[in-house]
C-alpha cells in the first residue's frame, strides 16, 4: 500500500519513497531536559509514534531516532536554582520525559543521542564547516555564513533579503551578517567543553544534524519530524549545514506537526497556560491524552479543555467496553483470540496512508466498534464475525497505540458463566444473581 506524506519542504503531499526498499530512517527532534514537560511536547512523539506503527504494520523496517538536548542556557539556570549539577538536572528530566513517553504507550526510539555524548562529532563538524569556509572565528565563537548557501529559506520559504530587514534590529556587531547563526559558543559559565577555538558548547542548530550524521550513513533519512515552531530556523539551520557539508537536505521528507491550545488560546509559558504532561497522564490516563492527539489530524492545532478530556474519557469507556466484551464473548464460546483471518481495516490503513490521516482512521475504528455492537446483540451469535471484528479492532488499536485490557478467561471463568446461563434458565434468581454479581465483578459481564 502506498503512504503519502505532506513534505513540509515541497508544500505538497507525496508519494513517500524510501531511500532503501522496505526501510524507513526517521528523526524526529526530542526535548531539552530542563524542566517537566508539557503536553505540547508530547503531540511529536505521539504523531510519529502512530507513522512508526503504520511503517511497521506494512512490513517496513523502521529506524527511528530522537534526542535529548542535555546542554542548553535553560539546562544551566536551572541547575542553579535547584543547586544541583548540569548533569544531575538532564538526569531528573530526562527520566521524567520518560515517564511521560511510556505513559501515553509510544515506543522507544531505535537510538536517543544525547548532544553531551556526540561532543566530538560536534567539534569536528564545526571545525569541517571552518575549514571550508562555511564558518567563521570570531573571539572563540563560531558562526555559519548563511550567505554561502544559495537557497537558505528553502523549508520554510522565506527570503534572504527579507530577514535580513527583520533582522537589523538585532543586529550583533561581533557576526558578518545578522542572519548568521552560533555554531560554538565560547563560555565561562556552566558546563564547557575543550575546543579549537575556546572552552565552551555547541550551538543548538549543529546538535541535531550532527546526531544524524553519527548515527547514518552519509547523513541522508527519508523522514526529520518535529513541532511547526521548529521549521524556522532550527530544521532550516540544519539543512543549511548539511547542505554546505554534504550536498543535500538531510531529509526526503520533512514533517511538521500543530501546536496544541488550551480552551482554544496557544498554549504557551507567558500566557500561564501549560499542561504538564505527568499530571495529565496521572489524572486521566496515557490513552485519554493518546485519544486528544490522535483524534485530530497532526497538522491542525488541537484543543485542550477540561470538558473535551472528561469527553474523551468517556468514549475511551464505550471503546474499551466493546472491545473486552467481544473478547470475553470469543472465549466463552472457546474461540481463539490470535489467528490469520481476513480484517476489516482497509479503510483504516488507507486513512492513516493518507498523509497520517487520524482523524478519519478514528471514524474507521468507530464503524468497527458500531459493527461489534450489532454483532453482540444477534441471536445467535456469529463467532466468526465477531472474532474478525475482534482482531480488527485489535490491529486498529495497536496502530494507534491505545492499550486496553480485556480478561483472560480460564475454565473456572468459563464453568461459572455456564452455571449463571442454568440458574437463570431455571429461573432460580437469587443464585443466577449471585453469579451475575460474581462474574462482573471479574469483567466477564
Amino acid at each position: 500500500m502506498k503512504v503519502k506524506l505532506y513534505n513540509s519542504l515541497t508544500n505538497k503531499i507525496e508519494e513517500f519513497k524510501p531511500l532503501k526498499e522496505n526501510e524507513v530512517t526517521c528523526y524526529v527532534c526530542g526535548p531539552t531536559v530542563y524542566n517537566y514537560v508539557h503536553v505540547g511536547n508530547l503531540r511529536p512523539v505521539v504523531v510519529f509514534d502512530v507513522l512508526r506503527r503504520l511503517f511497521l504494520h506494512l512490513g517496513y523496517k523502521v529506524t527511528f531516532i530522537s534526542n535529548f538536548t542535555d546542554i542548553d542556557d535553560k539546562i544551566i539556570k536551572q541547575a542553579q536554582k535547584e543547586h544541583l549539577t548540569e548533569a544531575e538536572i538532564a538526569e531528573k528530566y530526562i527520566k521524567a520525559f520518560e515517564e511521560a513517553r511510556e505513559g501515553v504507550h509510544s515506543l522507544k526510539p531505535t537510538y536517543q543521542p544525547r548532544v553531551t555524548q556526540t561532543m566530538n562529532q560536534i567539534i569536528s563538524f564545526v571545525n569541517e564547516l571552518v575549514q571550508k569556509g562555511f564558518a567563521y572565528v570570531i573571539d572563540g565563537d563560531v558562526y555559519f555564513r548563511v550567505s554561502k548557501i544559495k537557497d537558505y529559506g528553502c523549508l520554510s520559504n522565506m527570503k534572504v533579503d527579507d530577514l535580513l530587514v527583520g533582522a537589523r534590529i538585532e543586529e550583533n556587531s561581533k557576526k558578518e551578517s545578522p542572519l548568521d547563526f552560533a555554531l560554538w559558543k565560547k563560555t565561562d559559565e556552566g558546563i564547557r567543553f575543550d575546543s579549537p577555538w575556546s572552552q565552551g558548547r555547541p550551538g543548538w542548530h549543529s546538535e541535531c544534524v550532527v546526531m544524524i550524521n553519527s548515527l547514518v550513513e552519509d547523513g541522508k533519512i527519508d523522514i526529520h519530524g518535529g513541532g511547526f515552531d521548529l521549521k524556522f530556523p532550527h530544521h532550516e539551520n540544519e539543512i543549511a549545514q548539511e547542505e554546505a557539508l554534504k550536498g543535500h537536505k538531510i531529509a526526503n521528507y520533512w514533517m511538521h506537526n500543530g501546536f496544541i491550545n488550551v480552551d482554544n488560546v496557544k498554549m504557551s509559558k507567558s500566557l500561564g497556560n501549560v499542561i504538564l504532561a505527568n499530571d495529565y497522564i496521572s489524572l486521566y490516563g496515557g490513552n485519554v491524552i493518546r485519544f486528544m492527539l490522535v483524534n485530530t489530524h497532526y497538522r491542525v492545532p488541537v484543543n485542550f479543555s477540561n470538558d473535551l478530556l472528561e469527553n474523551a474519557k468517556k468514549e475511551l469507556d464505550k471503546l474499551s467496553a466493546t472491545y473486552s466484551k467481544l473478547a470475553v464473548t470469543i472465549q466463552l464460546n472457546d474461540g481463539d483470540l490470535e489467528g490469520n483471518i481476513e480484517l476489516d481495516i482497509d479503510g483504516f490503513i488507507n486513512a492513516l496512508c493518507d498523509d497520517l490521516n487520524t482523524a478519519n482512521a478514528m471514524s474507521e475504528l468507530y464503524r468497527v466498534i458500531k459493527e461489534g455492537n450489532i454483532a453482540l446483540r444477534q441471536k445467535p451469535l456469529d463467532l466468526e464475525k465477531i472474532r474478525k471484528i475482534f482482531l480488527s479492532l485489535k490491529c486498529m488499536i495497536g496502530i494507534l497505540g491505545f492499550e486496553f485490557d480485556y480478561p483472560i478467561l480460564n475454565q473456572e471463568d468459563k464453568d461459572l458463566y455456564k452455571k449463571y446461563l442454568k440458574s437463570k434458565e431455571e429461573k432460580n434468581f437469587a443464585e443466577s444473581d449471585a453469579l451475575r454479581n460474581l462474574l462482573i465483578a471479574k469483567k466477564i459481564m
